[in-house]
């Protein structure tokens, strides 16, 4: 649900599941052909939480040498995670990236905050340049917190130089989209980009319902 603010400044964005559909199963269904085999291997060997310390700044082969170790016969597995990153990503979310586009283009600033391995964020920038056009950026592993710590909060707030309140922050997940709220910042969970789009249009931002439908 939507607080009473008043028109945002700028739309501050999460990237996973917000602009890029991300989910490692997209590569371990190539990898792993039995669903129950995958999904123990997802579950219990390359963990969220795991994935969650690159994300904190911990480089990716640290993250998979230790990972390795713990489970040596699944060494194998566990290196595709990164080495072949690009396939746990199936694409842009069109309709979220063409919001994006209609506010730049009616020029009111976007940032995101993004909870990224600093090693991976350039590769999956240039494989996806929209991600380029941020005013600012702040990744997770350049800066050492994750969300929902409030500290990368902080470090966007600073950057953009505007107070929270004057930013609405777009997160898929609960947690972090709570966070956002407890530090002033206008939120919105994400569930679509039709959503979203009439979100934002409520909040008095350029974004008309027909902007999620747009050809990027």
């Amino acid at each position: 649900m939507l607080q009473p603010i008043t028109r945002p400044k700028a739309v501050v964005f999460d990237v996973g599941n917000v602009l890029l559909d991300w989910n490692p199963a997209y590569l371990y269904e190539k990898l792993i052909p039995d669903a129950e085999e995958r999904a123990w291997f997802l579950t219990h060997v390359a963990t969220s939480g795991w994935h969650a310390e690159q994300d904190r700044g911990r480089s990716c082969a640290d993250g998979v040498a230790d990972l390795s170790m713990r489970f040596p016969g699944s060494a194998s597995l566990i290196a595709a995670f990164y080495e072949r990153w690009l396939e746990t990503i199936s694409g842009p979310i069109d309709g979220t990236v063409a919001v994006m586009t209609a506010l730049r283009s009616a020029g009111t600033p976007v940032h995101t905050i993004t909870n990224f391995s600093a090693e991976l964020w350039p590769v999956t920038v240039e494989a996806y340049p929209f991600l380029a056009d941020f005013g600012e950026a702040v990744v997770s592993g350049e800066v050492g917190y994750i969300k929902p710590d409030p500290r990368i909060f902080d470090v966007l707030v600073s950057r953009a130089g505007l107070p929270a309140s004057d930013m609405v922050f777009i997160d898929d997940r609960a947690d972090n989209v709570d966070a956002a709220r407890q530090l002033g910042f206008g939120a919105v969970q994400f569930t679509t980009p039709e959503a979203l789009a009439d979100d934002l249009s409520a909040l008095g931002l350029p974004v008309s319902a027909s902007a999620a439908n747009a050809t990027v």
